[in-house]
């Protein structure tokens, strides 16, 4: 990577998430010393973020995703670039093509799968060959899941692995931004049917019906023994569980696999009191709230009545937030281990910051020890770009990653 004057480069920084991210950098005592800036539209915006921040080093960089140049010129100075100004499929491509061209690292918060699909048909060769890594997927989708069941097979069961299920209870609000990428995946053509294939992000090598074989995702609510309670399809695992399974792939090729055949699901996780009432009925009405995602005029009407890009949840709110994945490994041999991944604060928000800054701060400060070495590169996930350096990084904050 050719030397730059800039370490991380904030891109959406004045967005809710973005400002956010803004804030626990300027915090953190491990990124004392780096060089930001903070990219977007607005001067005056990330002016505003960066005085409340208390981030003055902080260096303003003008780049509207629609101006190929402006943007080319923010990420020439970066080693990495964080990314937080979705709709990702709208305004993330520019930037994205800008990191491959040149070098630069990228990380970002997104959940739209079908633009992730896009990223790889499009770029992830050339990221491969030029040892450049493209880590989308770094907020609570898909850190927790991904980095989980990294944790599992590696650490909890430390063996080949048959299989591993997820069981997620969370409370928390829901920012401007995440709405407007679900209604953008909602419009996107092909993007809900896209949603629908249990290996959309695999290789091409590991798309086949046998990799479809056991993958399909979860449609009712049902009584399960591993969790001890009832359970439902989780409303984020049509993003998450395909993160995981292009990890297990890209693993698999690199001959460095979980296991043969190995399978993820996940699940919602419900409490024993809301037994089967509560499991069917958040069962039915987020499989309606997905249909509905597919009709324009629901999605106008969405539009109209939703909290709008920028706003969020209050500090309160977003105190009082946290989240517990339970994870259930079983052995190719039919032995079983857990694990768990926990955190206080809101997941889409708090838990979301605080992944993708350390994301970024392990590509800065700890590339030496990423796997795969220097050479690594490609559209990746956390879990084949990060590891265990994001690992060590999420518990040195304060996560709960732990071995049961």
């Amino acid at each position: 990577m050719a030397q730059r004057d800039l370490d991380i480069l904030i891109y959406g920084a004045s967005g809710f998430v973005g400002r956010q991210v803004v804030r626990y950098l300027a915090a953190s005592a491990d990124a004392r010393g780096l060089r930001l800036g903070l990219g977007g539209r607005d001067p005056a915006k990330l002016e505003a973020v960066r005085d409340k921040a208390q981030a003055s080093g902080a260096e303003i960089l003008v780049a509207d995703s629609a101006d190929q140049a402006a943007c080319d010129a923010a990420v020439g100075r970066a080693r990495v670039v964080l990314d937080t100004a979705g709709p990702f499929a709208r305004y993330g491509t520019p930037i994205v093509d800008a990191c491959v061209r040149l070098g630069t690292h990228y990380v970002d918060i997104t959940g739209e799968t079908a633009w992730i699909r896009s990223l790889i048909d499009r770029y992830h060769e050339a990221a491969e060959t030029a040892g450049t890594r493209i880590v989308p997927t770094c907020g609570f989708d898909s850190i927790p899941s991904d980095l989980g069941a990294f944790f599992a097979v590696r650490h909890a069961l430390n063996a080949p692995a048959r299989r591993v299920n997820a069981y997620f209870q969370l409370f928390g609000g829901v920012n401007g931004g995440t709405l407007a990428s679900m209604l953008e995946m909602g419009a996107e053509p092909g993007g809900m049917a896209a949603l629908r294939d249990p290996v959309l992000l695999n290789p091409p090598g590991a798309r086949g019906e046998a990799d479809r074989a056991g993958n399909h995702d979860p449609q009712t609510a049902r009584f399960d023994a591993d969790a001890g309670t009832w359970t439902g399809p989780f409303f984020m695992g049509p993003i998450n569980t395909r993160i995981v399974r292009r990890s297990a792939a890209l693993f698999a090729q690199w001959g460095e696999p979980y296991g043969a055949g190995f399978r993820y699901q996940e699940y919602l996780k419900f409490n024993p009191l809301i037994g089967p009432v509560g499991a069917v009925g958040v069962t039915a009405g987020s499989a309606l709230f997905m249909s509905a995602l597919e009709i324009a005029p629901v999605r106008r009407a969405l539009q109209a009545v939703l909290p709008k890009p920028g706003t969020g949840p209050s500090q309160a709110a977003i105190d009082s937030g946290w989240f517990t994945c339970d994870l259930v490994v079983e052995g190719q041999d039919g032995r079983k281990r857990r694990a768990r991944f926990a955190d206080r604060g809101d997941p889409g928000n708090r838990v979301t910051t605080k992944c993708v800054s350390e994301a970024a701060l392990a590509l800065v400060r700890d590339a030496d020890a990423l796997p795969g070495g220097a050479k690594r590169g490609g559209i990746l996930t956390p879990a084949t770009a990060l590891g265990d350096v994001l690992v060590g990084r999420l518990q040195r904050a304060g996560m709960k990653l732990t071995a049961l």
